[in-house]
Parts: C-alpha cells; sequence; structure tokens
C-alpha cells in the first residue's frame, strides 16, 4: 500500500488586498492542509486577466499576495505563480475542445462576474472553469479543499477527467472535494453582501493593513441585526469560541474586535514586514522549478494519447 500524500490543489487571484474573509474562507485551511497532503497552491494570474487590471501592477500585486500567503503560514507547501508553468494553458486548449458547452453555461460563477464586471464580459470569464480543471489535473490534482457553494467547479473537473480517460485512456483522477467548513463574512458595512474586494475598502478587513486603518473600519462596522450577527462570528472566529461580541455596548465590543483581529495576526504582520521582495522572488522560482517538470510530465503524456505528432 502506498504511504503517498494525496495530491491537494487550490489557488487564488493576486487581485489586491488579502482580507479576514480570504483568510478564514481559503488561507487557514490551506496552512492546516499543509501537514496532511502534498499541496500545489498557486497565485493564478492567468485567471486574474479576466477582470479589468493594471498591467504595471501585476507584478506587484503578485509577489505581495506571496508575501501575505508566506508570512501566514504557508511554508510547507508548493506555492507558486501559475504563468510561471504555461502548459496550463496548452491543457486548458484541450479541455475546451471536450468541454460540452452546456456544461460551461451552468455555471454560477460566470453570471456573478458577468454582473459584476458587465463592460468586460469576456470569453475568458465564460472558460475559466476549463482553466481551472487543467490547473488541477496537469499535477494530478485528487482533492480540492472547497466550501459547498464552490463544488460546481470541482464536480465540472471531474467530468472533464472522466470524458478524457475514457476518450483516449485512463490518465487523470476523478478529483473530488474536500469539503470545508467555510464562514460566510459578511461586509462590515453591509452585511447582506459578502465581504469581498469588489464592494470597496470599507467593507473589508485587510490582513495586513495598518492598525489605524484596521481599527477605524471596526468602529465604523454597522451594528444592525444582522452586522452584530457578523461581528459575532467574527469574534467568535478569532478568539476560537473563547469571547462573544457584546451587542449591549457595540461600541465597546467592537473595540475589543479589533484587538482581538491585531492579536491574532501580530506574528504574521510582524513576518510579513521582513520578507524582501528577494526571498519571495526566489521561492517562487525555487517551486516553479519543481513543478514544471510535473507540468511538463503530464503533456508529453497527453500529447501522445491524443495523437500529436512527435518532432
Amino acid at each position: 500500500m502506498s504511504n503517498a500524500k494525496k495530491i491537494i490543489t487550490s489557488g487564488i487571484q493576486p487581485t489586491g488586498v488579502l482580507h479576514l474573509g480570504n483568510y478564514l474562507g481559503a488561507v487557514k485551511n490551506w496552512i492546516d492542509l499543509q501537514e496532511k497532503f502534498d499541496c500545489y497552491y498557486f497565485i493564478v494570474d492567468y485567471h486574474s486577466l479576466t477582470i479589468p487590471f493594471d498591467p504595471e501592477k501585476k507584478t506587484e500585486q503578485t509577489l505581495e499576495i506571496a508575501k501575505d500567503l508566506v508570512a501566514l503560514g504557508l511554508t510547507k507547501c508548493k506555492l507558486f505563480v501559475q504563468s510561471q508553468v504555461p502548459e496550463v494553458t496548452e491543457l486548458a486548449w484541450i479541455f475546451n475542445t471536450i468541454t460540452p458547452l452546456g456544461e460551461l453555461e451552468r455555471m454560477t460563477q460566470f453570471k456573478d462576474k458577468s454582473k459584476e464586471h458587465k463592460d468586460n464580459i469576456n470569453a475568458g470569464l465564460f472558460t475559466y472553469p476549463i482553466l481551472q480543471a487543467a490547473d488541477i489535473l496537469i499535477y494530478k490534482g485528487e482533492l480540492v479543499p472547497v466550501g459547498e457553494d464552490q463544488v460546481q467547479h470541482v464536480e465540472l473537473t471531474r467530468e472533464i477527467a472522466k470524458k478524457f480517460n475514457k476518450k483516449f485512456g485512463q490518465t487523470f483522477p476523478e478529483t473530488k472535494p474536500y469539503l470545508t467548513k467555510i464562514p460566510r463574512l459578511k461586509s462590515l458595512q453591509d452585511p447582506a453582501k459578502k465581504m469581498s474586494k469588489s464592494l470597496g475598502p470599507k467593507h473589508y478587513a485587510g490582513i495586513f493593513e495598518d492598525e489605524k486603518t484596521i481599527r477605524e473600519k471596526f468602529a465604523k462596522a454597522v451594528t444592525t441585526p444582522p452586522g452584530i450577527e457578523n461581528l459575532g462570528l467574527i469574534t467568535e472566529l478569532l478568539s476560537e469560541g473563547k469571547e462573544k461580541f457584546d451587542a449591549n455596548n457595540c461600541a465597546k465590543a467592537k473595540e475589543k474586535l479589533a484587538e482581538l483581529f491585531l492579536k491574532y495576526f501580530a506574528t504574521a504582520r510582524a513576518k510579513r514586514k521582513m520578507i524582501p521582495d528577494s526571498e519571495i522572488m526566489d521561492l517562487l522560482k525555487t517551486n516553479a522549478d519543481i513543478v514544471r517538470p510535473i507540468a511538463k510530465k503530464s503533456m508529453a503524456e497527453i500529447r501522445d494519447k491524443i495523437g500529436l505528432v512527435k518532432i
């Protein structure tokens, strides 16, 4: 019986500030999973091209999110940049040719993103799940950590793997979701909506924002009944159930929550300041050098199976 660890894959976009919702919804789980699995975590800069972006900031954003992740504890995994393994886009094109249009049309993320970016509804948004499938399967990913609301894309990945295997022979594992309990944090200003960068800076608490900004954001957080419920959830999560949000004294409770936030992330915030660009560049290059041969080996097998010419 093999003692090899199962392969886990997941990605994050380099689109700005890493906030509390990102951390509790994904990154915290990634850190925990490093001990048990062979983890491939990638910064999906190709995916980030599907929404409006500034080319002059793209490299900086990629390095900044990498620093964030390392400071928070992603140090026992393969952390790399998606575009440094260009074979993934070749595999995505091959998957384009076997994925039924109807499968993409039912993807909820395309509908959501189309509403969010009405002036930029591009083909990349539509085929986004196929590139995700390539991200996972090129490394023979067996598990993807997701919440129940994200299972749909993993199911599509599994269907693509099954279609390819049936048509060309056993090649890919039938990837499964690794279900994790993901807390649904809400906006600090509009708790009817999910905490998100797209809503604007006042709606989220950035992990590495300056102390004054953090205190101000929690101080100004709305205390309607849904708002109090949201602040209560954040208090419970950051204190690991040891503290409760005092709804009878919201101002004081919000001050305590800001203190709790700063204490929870104190080590990571201090470490983050000490990480130079050169160290991150070296880390990302080293990991890309490790994973790219894996991707190349997968593509050699795939090209052979689909009958592409060998020169």
